[in-house]
């Protein structure tokens, strides 16, 4: 999973990269200090992990990961080359998801690049250069598309299809509220277009250290980014990205004294690894022994030989079954024969839906 950080100048983006990704991206109060984009691998906090791999004294123990790209900051015009827009649009189009680094707090040491505190706006004003972007894209697309219309059905209901997607950003809409009612046509047009305002979106509402401990509740700016986001089918999460960068700098044992000093049950980082899941539709299953514990990260819906292939292909291609079990049940029982023995082990054949915390151990033969 890749995620993009983005965000006006000044908004605590490249701060929030660091206190994620403990890179050290250089932060510093004007725009643009981060020129080129800075690649951070965060590993996916999982305590089924851990415990499975002490069950089975397992050598190795490897976690999901995800990966984080500060992206330079955005001024108006970005669309036309404005700023570094170009190299900000083009790193964008690479990512899963994006994490819109919003300001909702007050800080007169911290200029703001329009001079005040409207994250609606700012919002806004990201949205509206990929906006420009993307219809760009569209009509390079309706213009190639035009030439065969005519003579061609497919190419007649694609051009539609493009129209209509282009007079619903004209009218300042993202592509992921557009609603198409052919279930094949979306398919296609998600697919083919890659459109930067069809990426998923979750706002990070960064605020004081004040309003972290009741998650943002009374302040307005996170009431309005919270409205607009639930307007968009985007996900958002409160953080103090400042908090985070302390918190990033101690260990386990320091960092659950704080975070309990602060009134808070988790971090940011944990937060924002659950926003992204759940609006990717992600979940892992496990696979444990003593050579390797592991988490993999699997859509929604995902059917075991499918699974079996993130592991290796030859596990896809030469699936027979699988050997399922709930890691509580793993746990509890102390070895796969002991939950075998219990009945809580499934063999699973080609249909079944892999089931987040499922550790499974695949049969097959090439």
């Amino acid at each position: 999973m890749k995620l993009g950080i983005v965000g006006l100048p000044n908004v605590g983006k490249s701060t929030l990269f660091n206190s994620l990704t403990k890179a050290g991206a250089e932060s510093a109060n004007y725009p643009f200090c981060t020129i080129d984009p800075n690649v951070g691998i965060v590993t996916v906090p999982d305590e089924r992990l851990q415990l499975l791999g002490d069950m089975y004294h397992s050598k190795k123990v490897t976690p999901a990961v995800i990966e984080f790209v500060d992206i330079a900051g955005l001024v108006k015009g970005a669309s036309k080359g404005e700023g570094l827009g170009n190299q900000f649009l083009s790193n964008i189009r690479e990512v899963d998801a994006i994490v819109h680094v919003v300001r909702c707090f007050e800080d007169t040491n911290v200029v703001h690049v329009d001079g005040n505190i409207d994250p609606i706006r700012d919002i806004e004003t990201i949205n509206l250069e990929l906006i420009f972007s993307d219809i760009e894209i569209l009509e390079r697309r309706i213009a190639k598309t035009s030439k065969g219309a005519r003579m061609d059905k497919t190419l007649a209901k694609e051009l539609a299809l493009l129209e209509a997607l282009k007079a619903h950003l004209e009218a300042g809409n993202l592509a992921i509220t557009f609603d198409n009612s052919d279930d094949d046509d979306e398919i296609i047009w998600r697919k083919s277009y890659n459109l930067l305002t069809d990426k998923p979106v979750i706002f990070a509402a960064n605020v004081s250290d004040e309003d972290l401990a009741d998650d943002g509740a009374n302040n307005g700016h996170v009431a309005a980014v919270k409205e607009f986001a639930a307007k968009n089918h985007s996900e958002v999460f409160v953080i103090c990205a400042q908090i985070e960068q302390e918190i990033s700098e101690l260990d386990d044992d320091e960092k659950a004294m704080f975070l309990e000093d602060l009134g808070l049950k988790e971090s940011g980082l944990d937060k924002l690894i659950k926003a992204s899941y759940h609006l990717l539709g992600l979940i892992s299953y496990l696979t444990a022994g003593e050579d390797e514990t592991r988490a993999w990260t699997i859509n929604v819906g995902t059917k075991a030989p499918q699974a079996a292939g993130k592991i290796h292909t030859d596990f896809e291609r030469g699936f027979i079954r699988a050997e399922v079990v709930n890691y509580k049940d793993l746990l509890e029982q102390g070895s796969l024969s002991a939950a075998r023995e219990k009945g809580l082990v499934g063999l699973e054949g080609k249909e079944y839906v892999v089931k987040d915390g499922d550790v499974i151990l695949f049969r097959f033969n090439v």
